[in-house]
């Protein structure tokens, strides 16, 4: 998803004299790279009531890691509207210690009047397009439980086969201009698994983004081509809206219907979410709420974290405070808890705890985030 990053004084000059370096000296200084990143990450104290079969979870406490990147970005004037756009975006794990260079948002493009066209290892226009709705994104806490079906940080068309909410690797993007406030996104992940798999796995995905002052809408789909199984797709659509009410009051919504064609037959299921960011004090209250009804159709497959049958929805509520210690700094507090409903096993979608059916997740955070 997209951040506004603040670059200081002193890294922004170190941008300036990687370009100059780049372009080779101030006569030809076209080029621009700038350092940024995110540092994310709390203690959490989680636990699961005890589930529908008797089986209990115990709690725990543990540092999770809420996705923290470094990054490299640049640009070059290639003449008039013309210019060269690349990123290289990188894990960091901070409760651990381990990363991997270019393992999260990294491409290489062109931009001009006609739009943006890139290709690289990218979150699909689809996750892109709404993932800013959720205050919660991506934490534990995120919408992803229920919304979009699971999250996977980085994936191809055969490594993850359930979720909706991605990344993908080895996928070109097109971003079209801005028209009466509408773009349009599309993403093709590339069938480049057909010479290891029995089939012909593909990922296709679009988005019909509308912002113009207040509000923020759009309209996503996206189709996983033989996923589950050789001439079967699954597709899914959501549409959203968010819009600031006054200054300091913001509030989204979302609708999505997940369909997956397995052997055993067609699995649907509708979602729901809807969240408030009301400031407060020097900081602000965030609520999330999300539903996910039952699960439909004659598949008797487990998909991601859904079934078909009676008592397979599952809430989420979320609810914490954000508190701004410098435009750059803050601390959090949070409290998530996910009620499955007997048959449901929906769990958080990032920091998983795994619960068997019946049971009820939960996790209290108290956690500092830094963008430099």
């Amino acid at each position: 998803m997209p951040y506004r990053r603040l670059v200081s004084p002193r890294v922004a000059a170190l941008g300036l004299g990687l370009g100059l370096c780049l372009a080779g000296g101030p006569a030809a200084a076209q080029s621009t790279v700038t350092i940024y990143g995110r540092l994310n990450t709390a203690i959490e104290y989680s636990r699961a009531s005890t589930a529908t079969d008797g089986t209990a979870l115990g709690s725990v406490v543990r540092q999770t890691n809420y996705r923290s990147v470094f990054g490299l970005r640049g640009e070059e004037g290639l003449g008039g509207s013309l210019k060269a756009l690349w990123q290289i975006e990188s894990n960091l794990s901070l409760d651990t210690g381990q990363g991997q260079i270019a393992s999260r948002n990294s491409r290489i493009g062109l931009q001009g009047d006609y739009g943006l066209l890139f290709m690289g290892h990218w979150q699909t226009p689809y996750t892109e397009s709404t993932a800013a709705y959720d205050p919660y994104y991506p934490t534990t806490a995120g919408y992803m439980a229920l919304i979009g079906n699971g999250s996977t940080s980085s994936s191809d068309n055969v490594q993850d086969t359930s979720s909706f909410d991605r990344r993908q690797k080895n996928i070109v993007q097109y971003r079209s201009p801005q028209f009466g406030g509408v773009s349009v996104w599309l993403g093709w992940g590339l069938p480049e698994e057909k010479t290891t798999v029995a089939r012909n796995p593909a990922l296709y995905s679009a988005a019909a983004v509308y912002e113009r002052g207040p509000l923020n809408a759009t309209l996503a789909y996206e189709v996983h081509q033989h996923y589950q199984a050789a001439g079967r797709n699954d597709d899914a659509i959501k549409v959203g809206v968010a819009y600031q009410l006054f200054a300091g009051t913001r509030v989204s919504a979302i609708y999505e219907h997940l369909h997956y064609r397995t052997d055993t037959g067609d699995l649907q299921r509708n979602g729901y979410y809807a969240s408030l960011v009301q400031q407060l004090g020097p900081g602000s209250v965030r609520i999330g709420f999300a539903y996910a009804a039952n699960g439909t159709g004659a598949s008797t497959d487990t998909i991601g974290f859904f079934r078909s049958g009676s008592g397979t929805g599952a809430t989420q509520v979320t609810v914490g405070y954000d508190y701004p210690l410098s435009k750059r700094t803050a601390l959090f507090a949070w409290y998530s808890r996910i009620n499955n409903h007997p048959n449901a096993v929906y769990d958080f979608a990032i920091n998983e705890l795994g619960v068997s059916a019946g049971a009820d997740p939960q996790t209290f955070a108290l956690g500092m985030r830094h963008y430099f």
